[in-house]
Formats: C-alpha cells, structure tokens, sequence
C-alpha cells in the first residue's frame, strides 16, 4: 500500500515561505512601453533644468598601447630568452642544428597526420610558426605563460619529458627572428 500524505489541519504550522502561483496573475514580462515613457518622464527635469546641454552618457577615450614600448612580460620573456641563448652549446643543441628544413617538413606532416581536420584557422602561419604554436599547447611539457620557449624547452628536456627536437631546431635556427614568447601568453596579457 502507498504511503499517504498527512495533511495539517489547524494545528500544523504554516510556513512563512510565499508560494508560487503559476496563474495568469503571475505572469512575467519584458518592461512595457509604459515603463519606459515613465523613465523618460523621470528624465526630463534633469534635461528641463539644463536646457543647453544635453543628457548622453559620458564616453571613454580608448587609448592604445604604444607598439615601440613592449609590455612588461614580453621584456622578461626576452631576457629569458637572452640568457639561454648565451649558454653553451649542448648535445641537444649540436643535433638540433644538424636538421633541416626538409626534416622539419617531414615532422609537421607526421603531426597533422595525427589530427582528424586540417587547421583552417592557421592557414596564413608559417610552418616553423605552427610547430611553436604547437608546442605551446602541449601540456605535457608544464606551462607555456610566462617562460621563454627556449628555456621551456629546456627545462622539460631536463626534467626528462622528451620534448620534440624540431622545436629546438625552428628556435635555434631562427633565434632573433622567432618569438620567445608563447601565443597563449600574448593573448593572456
């Protein structure tokens, strides 16, 4: 047999929560045009005690930032970069310069082998841009914001991680054209 409901006569308490009522009287609505008419009946002693100027919401000037002066992130980033292009070469190093572009190509094509689509949203990047841009995303290699590509690089390569050597190779090869600084990490600032 189902349980039954107990129903409070006098005695029960009645709680002090409203209930809903889901009639037509309950009804919610966007504001009306009456309720707009009477913002702009509350508007107009404003406007009537100053008859020469008119009420209009103030505007921020938006100032860009200075394309000669770089941001304070992308300053230490570069000296980041500086110090680890300054440290001798290493083994990694040696093999990394040995590779070629044709070899960088072949690793490219193996990555997007990988993928179900092609990037469309990449289409007017370099390839040596793309496989930054990769490496910045790949996770496994610890965090790409605020750290040097270079040293990131080599920090995960120290701590065993495997990181590919074509990325050494694009940053070696291409030390003062490349960004040091992570795509993520421009968007972040």
């Amino acid at each position: 047999m189902p349980p039954t409901r107990r129903r409070g006569g006098a005695t029960a308490a009645r709680p002090n929560q409203a209930t809903l009522s889901f009639g037509s009287k309950s009804r919610v609505t966007k504001p009306s045009r009456s309720t707009q008419t009477q913002k702009t009946k509350d508007l107009e002693p404003i406007t009537a005690s100053f008859p020469d100027k008119s009420v209009e919401p103030e505007q921020a000037t938006v100032t860009s930032a200075e394309p000669s002066q770089p941001h304070v992130a992308e300053l230490a980033v570069r000296q980041q970069a500086q110090a680890e292009i300054q440290q001798p070469l290493s083994e990694e190093d040696e093999r990394a310069i040995k590779i070629t572009e044709r070899d960088l190509q072949q690793y490219w094509r193996k990555e997007e082998g990988k993928r179900r689509g092609p990037r469309v949203h990449q289409e007017d990047l370099t390839m040596h841009e793309k496989i930054l841009r990769h490496f910045d995303l790949s996770s496994q290699f610890g965090p790409c914001i605020g750290i040097a590509r270079l040293k990131r690089w080599r920090r995960a390569n120290s701590l065993g991680l495997n990181p590919p050597l074509e990325v050494l190779a694009v940053l070696l090869k291409q030390e003062d054209e490349a960004k040091q600084r992570a795509y993520v990490d421009e968007l972040m600032s």
